[in-house]
């Protein structure tokens, strides 16, 4: 099984993932989230549009400082 290549989404260029455009799939990669979270997150983002900053995150039900954390590192909010 072959993947494609990893979008924009992913950051290539610093490997974290960008919370305003990745998809509930990419979402899913990291620590703590869940289908449930990783779709909180897209419905936040639909309700209420991109994330301004990273920290925006704890803004979405159910994720809280440790959770966001674990994320902080791994995530971004910049095209």
């Amino acid at each position: 099984e072959i993947h494609p290549p990893l979008d924009s989404a992913s950051e290539a260029d610093t490997g974290k993932i960008n919370i305003n455009t990745a998809d509930e799939q990419e979402l899913l990669a990291l620590p703590g989230i869940g289908e449930k979270k990783a779709s909180q997150i897209v419905s936040y983002r639909t309700e209420n549009g991109s994330f301004a900053t990273v920290e925006d995150l704890m803004e979405v039900s159910g994720i809280g400082q440790k959770t966001f954390d674990a994320l902080k590192e791994l995530i971004t909010t910049t095209k």
